[in-house]
């Protein structure tokens, strides 16, 4: 909930889980955050690309047989920055955090590459 709501409100209008057990607090997400929750339809993966990729991703560093429960705030942190930190091709090439903030700038109405003077 920290990591949502330290977000900007244009940042968090929606966020799309898959099914998992781990989302049950869905309601209490959704209610302390203002943010619209969405699911997707079981047994279409189709529809959590985006999930799927990155949970691939994610275990270059957590195996499936990795307890993560071993893991401090600061190990998540610094899976989720290598992750956002990697160029991806279906970005052109940026990173997810580079994406994220230039979108978070035209939300904004800044550009996100400001001329030097």
């Amino acid at each position: 909930m920290k990591a949502i709501s330290d977000l900007p409100l244009a940042a968090r209008k929606s966020i799309t889980f898959d099914r998992g057990t781990e989302f049950v607090s869905w309601p209490h997400l959704q209610a302390q955050t203002g943010t619209q929750t969405w699911f997707c339809a079981p047994s279409s993966p189709w529809q959590k690309g985006t999930v799927e990729n990155t949970s691939r991703r994610a275990r270059r560093w957590l195996p499936r047989k990795h307890d993560i429960r071993q893991l401090s705030d600061h190990d998540m942190k610094v899976i989720c920055d290598r992750l956002n930190n990697t160029p991806r091709k279906c970005l052109g090439w940026k990173t997810p955090a580079e994406v994220f903030r230039e979108k978070m700038m035209e939300e904004l109405g800044r550009s996100p590459n400001p001329q030097r003077q």
